[in-house]
Formats: C-alpha cells, sequence, structure tokens
C-alpha cells in the first residue's frame, strides 16, 4: 500500500511505477454492457480478457519488487492482495502449489465482492457462463509472468451463474489438455496460434513432438498491446494488394509478420520467395532478383529464374532492402511500377504478377537524404508502413517466447529440459533483449544444452556470452525517490550482494550530522552510544544478545559500555 500514491498537483494515481485510475464501477457496467449488445458476448470477453491479462503482468512485476527476499508463495500472493488493493474484489486462498523450475501450477481461489459479477448481473440474467472476464484474464496474466510459461486459469463457479462465491482454477494450458483452446482464444490475439504443443516433462524416455508442433517458426507469438497493434494493421492490409514496408531493429521477426500476411492475402495457395539482400554478394543481387540467360557472363551456362519469376502470382519478401545497389534499386523502381522485368544479359521484356513486401532496419529516409537510396523507390516502397517494436516493448511476449522455444529445442535436440529457475525467469524478463527475438531464441537453445537433463534452466546457463542486464529493481534514494539499480554483468563472478538498507540508512545518517539546521543534529559518538543503548534495552539487559544484534563480540560489546559509562553489569 506504500507504493499507492495519490498527487494532486497534477491529477495523477500512481501504483509503483505504472499510472492508476478510480473510474466509477458502473461506468464499467454500462461500457461492458455496451460492448456486449454491439459486438456480442465473445467479442466483449474477448476484449475484457486480455485487458485483464495485461493488468496481471504488470503486478506480477510489482510483485518481485515488494517481495523480493521472501518466499516464491508469498511473493506470488501479492497477485491477490493487488486484487483486493485495486478495488475489484477479495480473494481468497484455497490451495496453492507450484514449481517454477519443472513448470508446475495448481492454484485454487475463492473471490468474493467481485465486482464484474455484481455489474453483469445488473443488465443481465443470471446464466449458464461465468463473467468474471476481466479477472480470469488477470489471474491468468499473473501467473503466467510469474512463472514465465503459459498458465491458465478457469472460472469453475461463479457469482452471475448463481453461486455463493467465484471458485477459479489455474494450471497449465498442457495440464487443461484440449479444453484449454476455447479458453485461450478468448487471451490470444485472432491470429495467434491456440495450439501450444505438450510440454517435455522429466521422464525417462524422452517424448518428441509431431513433425508439425517441432517448427512453427513461421507464426508470430504475443499477447502484448504492441503485438496486438502490428496483427491488426497486418490483418487490414493483406486482402489488399498494396506494397508493405515492415520496418524495426534487426531480430524483431520482420519475416514472420511477412509471411503471416501472405497467408492471410489472396495469395496465400501462391509462392512466397524470401530473398536477404544483405545476405546476397553485391554481383549476384539483381541474378537473384531477375533471373540470368544463358551466356550472360562466365559460368551462367543455363537460363535461371529469378525471384521475381519464382514468386509470380504470390509474394516477395525482400529483407533488408537497404543495401541494395543502385543498379538493383532502378530494376527493381521499374517492376512495381510496370509489372515487367528483364533477366540479365537478355532483352525479352517479361510481365511479372508479383506482391512486394519489403523490410530494413536502417531509416530509410536518412538512406534517401545521404543519397544512397532512391527516392522514387522508397516512396513506392513505402506505400504501408508497419513498425514492428523491439522486444523490450513487448513485455508480455516474454514467457510465451521462453515457453515455445524451449519446446521447440527440446523437441529438436532430444532433451527434457523441465522449465527456467525464478532466478532464470526474473533474468529473462529483465534483459533488454538488444538482438530481440533472435537473441531470446539463441539464448532459450544455449541454456537447453547447458541444462541438466529433466533440471531446469538456471541464469548462468542462459547468459553465458558476456551479456549485461539491468536489474529491474528499485530502491529509494536520499530524496525519497524510487531510482533504478544499476547494471550487473551475468557472467561476473559472483560478489557480495548489495545492501540498500544499510545503504540508506548510512546516507541518512550521514545528511544528519551533515545538516547544521536539523533539530535532531548530533555527532557520530552520540549515534554509537544511542545504537548500545537500544541494543541493551532491545536485549532486556542481555549485553550478550545485544552484541549479536550489533554484530560484534560480546567483550567488544562490553568494552564500549565501559567507555561510555553504561552500565553492563547484566548477561
Amino acid at each position: 500500500m506504500a507504493r499507492l500514491h495519490f498527487s494532486t498537483t497534477d491529477g495523477r494515481i500512481w501504483l509503483d511505477d505504472q499510472r492508476m485510475l478510480l473510474i466509477h464501477a458502473r461506468s464499467l457496467g454500462l461500457l461492458r454492457r455496451e460492448m456486449i449488445e454491439t459486438l456480442g458476448f465473445d467479442v466483449a470477453r474477448g476484449f475484457l480478457t486480455r485487458m485483464g491479462y495485461h493488468a496481471g503482468s504488470y503486478d506480477a512485476r510489482l510483485a518481485r519488487k515488494v517481495r523480493l527476499k521472501n518466499s516464491l508463495k508469498t511473493m506470488f500472493l501479492v497477485g491477490p492482495q493487488l486484487h483486493c488493493l485495486e478495488g475489484v474484489g477479495l480473494s481468497e486462498l484455497v490451495r496453492l502449489e507450484f514449481d517454477v523450475e519443472h513448470g508446475t501450477h495448481y492454484g485454487e481461489f475463492l473471490w468474493r465482492t467481485p465486482v464484474e459479477d455484481e455489474e453483469h448481473i445488473r443488465y443481465f440474467a443470471v446464466g449458464a457462463e461465468p463473467a468474471c472476464w476481466m479477472q480470469i484474464g488477470y489471474a491468468s496474466g499473473f501467473a503466467t509472468e510469474f512463472m514465465g510459461r503459459p498458465i491458465l486459469y478457469r472460472e469453475v463457479e461463479c457469482q452471475a451463474m448463481g453461486h455463493a462465491a467465484c471458485r477459479i482454477i489455474g494450471k497449465t494450458v498442457e495440464e487443461w489438455g484440449d479444453s484449454a483452446e476455447e479458453d485461450l482464444r478468448f487471451i490470444l490475439p485472432p491470429t495467434a496460434p491456440t495450439h501450444l504443443p505438450e510440454v517435455s516433462r522429466p521422464q525417462t524416455a524422452v517424448v518428441r513432438a509431431p513433425e508439425e508442433a517441432q517448427d512453427r517458426s513461421d507464426q508470430p507469438i504475443g499477447i502484448s498491446p504492441n503485438f496486438n497493434t502490428v496483427l491488426t494493421m497486418v490483418r487490414r492490409v493483406a486482402p489488399t494488394q498494396a506494397t508493405v514496408l515492415f520496418l524495426g531493429e534487426s531480430g524483431v521477426g520482420k519475416e514472420v509478420f511477412a509471411r503471416t500476411l501472405h497467408r492471410l492475402s489472396s495469395r496465400a495457395t501462391k509462392p512466397f520467395v524470401a530473398l536477404n539482400c544483405a545476405a546476397m554478394p553485391e554481383n549476384l543481387v539483381e541474378s537473384e532478383l531477375f533471373g540470368v540467360e544463358r551466356g550472360a557472363y562466365t559460368g551462367a551456362t543455363q537460363n535461371r529464374l529469378g525471384r521475381f519469376e519464382r514468386a509470380n502470382g504470390g509474394t516477395l519478401f525482400l529483407d533488408e532492402i537497404g543495401t541494395l545497389t543502385s543498379i538493383a534499386q532502378g530494376k527493381l523502381l521499374r517492376v512495381l511500377q510496370e509489372g515487367e522485368l528483364e533477366r540479365l544479359g537478355d532483352s525479352q521484356t517479361r510481365r511479372v504478377d508479383v506482391r512486394v513486401i519489403a523490410a530494413t532496419n536502417v531509416d530509410l529516409r536518412d538512406e534517401v537524404r545521404q543519397g544512397r537510396f532512391r527516392e522514387d523507390l522508397f516512396f513506392r516502397l513505402n506505400v504501408f508502413p508497419i513498425v514492428i517494436p523491439p522486444l523490450r516493448e513487448r513485455h508480455e511476449d516474454i514467457p510465451l517466447l521462453m515457453d515455445y522455444f524451449l519446446r521447440k529445442f527440446n523437441a529438436k535436440h532430444g532433451r527434457s529440459v523441465a522449465g527456467f529457475t525464478q532466478r532464470a525467469v526474473d533474468a529473462m524478463l529483465t534483459y533488454n533483449w538488444p538482438g530481440n527475438i533472435r537473441e531470446l531464441e539463441n539464448v532459450v537453445e544455449r541454456g537447453m544444452i547447458l541444462a541438466p537433463e529433466e533440471g531446469p534452466i538456471d541464469t548462468p546457463q542462459l547468459f553465458a556470452g558476456g551479456e549485461r542486464i539491468g536489474e529491474n529493481l528499485f530502491i529509494v534514494d536520499r530524496k525519497g525517490k524510487l531510482v533504478q539499480r544499476g547494471a550487473q554483468d551475468l557472467t561476473a563472478e559472483a560478489k557480495t550482494p548489495e545492501r540498500p538498507d544499510l545503504d540508506r540508512l548510512s546516507e541518512q545518517v550521514l545528511d544528519l550530522l551533515a545538516n547544521d539546521r536539523h533539530e535532531e543534529k548530533g555527532t557520530l559518538d552520540e549515534i554509537e552510544t544511542l545504537l548500545l543503548k537500544r541494543a541493551v534495552e532491545r536485549a532486556n539487559g542481555n549485553v550478550a544478545a545485544a552484541a549479536r544484534l550489533l554484530g560484534i563480540t560480546r567483550a567488544q560489546m562490553v568494552y564500549r559500555l565501559k567507555s561510555r559509562g553504561l552500565k553492563h553489569d547484566c548477561g
């Protein structure tokens, strides 16, 4: 509760580092009613469930900070406490058993006075379906973020169904079995996969996933708002014939989204052809794109189709398009404008029907200003730009990606690595991911290889390549403000743990000694004398016990008491 702040100077409410709102429950109920009547129960449920999911994910991060030194169970129970603090309702623990390292989870809670049921019953009759959509999303998001793998909570009893209280049960997606499909469709965005392949459990024999479950690399995975924004834009542009330009850092998954766009388009049954322009030698880019006629150059012994002709009727994905040579840029512009090309070494014009999807991790506008990229080609490509945010701005997607890649590499390498330690989960969620999803994939594969069979992956096994991670922990500075702690090197040898409480206390003491205007200003000797007296009082006069409180020996304690004329005849 100490992290909840109300600012009357700028009209903001903060819970830790998240801005909050106080809204009327009846307003929320009215919104819910209009969504149901306008969009239908399923669509409304999906919106509200995902809204709750994100709230739970944010609160799970807060739980790590406020209960950092407590047990994992105590840390997890911050979720129900925040549920109450935020006015959603009272949550009572029935049973909670989980093992982060082995990926097992079972949670059972009772909800009383849930705001969603109160507002639902205000407008709709008691029915046969549960109605705590936001709260179920919250519980699933909180547990998923906490565990580092997908956890699904389900409402098995609900006041909106006539029960005395709401009862929820949470398990891993795999433990729910095929029935999880129905619930996942309300949590995951419409184009995200709703089926998750079976997790590898500790066992004597390794169970290999079927081939179709082993490689889902062309399927985007995520739940974050930024992820959903990109998917929405992909869905909007897919049915058209517009040229699309994906923008974003290296490793964010531009080709994955391009393949998704192709699958959603009218060209889905036609070829999808990809070319990484940066990976091709400069003298071969043109022949790769437009094809070669026999005899065009030494070694060209036969006619060869270029990527455009191979993609005829379908989609051509040009990655790292900013690296194209000026000659190739000119020929590409002609294909985009006229729909025709000439093979290298040929004068015959061939017509092609190809939709171009381009991608780059550089600023093409700046490349145009520098004279390295044709302005007319830029405008031809920039018909429908889609910016894919980096992974550090898609925090909620990290647990899903961790779980997906662990399954993938367990199946690929024939391993049965169980999961991640809590320390590893925390590290994955606080790392900045400069290499984005590609780096996360590599890190998980590395950890899976180094981890013991049937055991969990720990932090040193993940970050063994010199990566640095900034702790997502906050301390209070001398002015009472929350400040983020500095970065630490994950591959460095273990150091003596920091003691932020003592650091803060020492700063306060120094401030007290240095402040001439402070009414309680004293000397170092007076402060030490006061500490000695307080320790003896707390130990009920037992000098040995008082010495232990101060971390010194009894002899040292007696000496200090004598030097200050304090009584020390007990203990």
